[in-house]
């Protein structure tokens, strides 16, 4: 699911970063720290969406001015990052949106990574628009309604079809197929990155357009452009089983945490830290508000939730 890596603090931050078809196999990267032994060295995968980098640049902060460790950060996309976490090319993955397939080869048939536990955070994918649209036409908020607005919704990309706006295609989506089988007179649209998403839909905002948006939550842009759900048909568990067929809702997923499974066993204080760091939806949001729209960098960031929530992170260090 959803930018840019913090560095090291101390030490040289290996990046292999990931964007699709022709890109570099990072799994064939490895970084110059992971798994090196006697180290006292931590690899971190960062997802290109600005809430992973949050819980990276905090628990990279805690791990280097707290524990004394030394810690790298590999981007990577979503997928690739678990045959990287298989292979200890990276030690830690902190938030993992729901890969059922990749769950069950390498955590239950190869047992070459390890459950590190629930993030806290709970991750919902939805359809998006502006509550100001919403307010002006509350319909809109039921999918059956979409094809009547289909109309305004189109962009140059779209042609003569309305415009679902999408992020990266690396991202879990199952949008195409829901277009298709719902029979939605829209188009599927990539922006490219969450970064560039973002970019058009304040752009669209401030100039009070509507737009239909694949979106997520927790995301801090929902401070800065209200938006509202587009009801789709309700989620059944196994509904999304077959991708070609998927007609109904995303999932509310508790975002889960994963270590590579030697660094779980032999990690000592770094492993035991990351699987005890949970936070809630409100702190991921004040960091990634603070890198994304304020600017920050992830490490100044991070050392000022640090510095006001001591009570939380003690606990993942006891």
């Amino acid at each position: 699911m959803r930018f840019r890596t913090s560095a090291a603090v101390a030490a040289v931050s290996s990046l292999a970063l990931l964007t699709g078809c022709g890109a570099a196999d990072m799994t064939k990267q490895a970084s110059p720290f992971a798994n090196a032994q006697g180290a006292k060295t931590v690899t971190l995968s960062v997802q290109s969406w600005v809430g992973a980098q949050s819980n990276v640049a905090v628990a990279q902060y805690l791990l280097e001015h707290e524990l004394g460790y030394r810690v790298d950060t590999v981007q990577v996309d979503e997928v690739p990052a678990w045959d990287a976490l298989s292979q200890g090319r990276v030690d830690a993955l902190l938030e993992d949106w729901g890969h059922p397939e990749q769950e069950q080869r390498y955590v239950k048939d190869k047992k070459t990574i390890a459950p590190g536990g629930e993030l806290g955070v709970t991750g919902h994918i939805g359809w998006f628009v502006p509550t100001y649209f919403a307010k002006k036409h509350p319909d809109i908020t039921n999918w059956k309604n979409l094809n009547k607005y289909a109309d305004q919704f189109r962009t140059p990309e779209s042609g003569s079809k309305g415009q679902l706006m999408d992020g990266s295609p690396s991202y879990v989506t199952n949008d195409k197929a829901l277009v298709k089988n719902l029979k939605l007179d829209y188009q599927v649209v990539f922006a490219g990155s969450e970064a560039a998403q973002i970019t058009q839909m304040r752009q669209f905002a401030k100039e009070k357009k509507p737009f239909l948006t694949y979106w997520y939550s927790p995301q801090w842009l929902f401070k800065k452009v209200p938006m509202t759900e587009v009801k789709l048909p309700p989620y059944k568990e196994g509904c999304d089983a077959d991708p070609e067929k998927v007609a109904c809702a995303y999932p509310h997923t508790p975002l889960q945490k994963y270590l590579n499974a030697d660094f779980a066993k032999k990690g000592g204080k770094a492993a035991a830290f990351l699987r005890k760091f949970k936070w809630t939806t409100e702190d991921q949001n004040e960091v990634s508000l603070m890198i994304a729209d304020k600017k920050m960098t992830p490490e100044d960031a991070a050392k000022k939730w640090v510095d006001s929530h001591e009570s939380t992170w003690k606990k993942w260090l006891s």
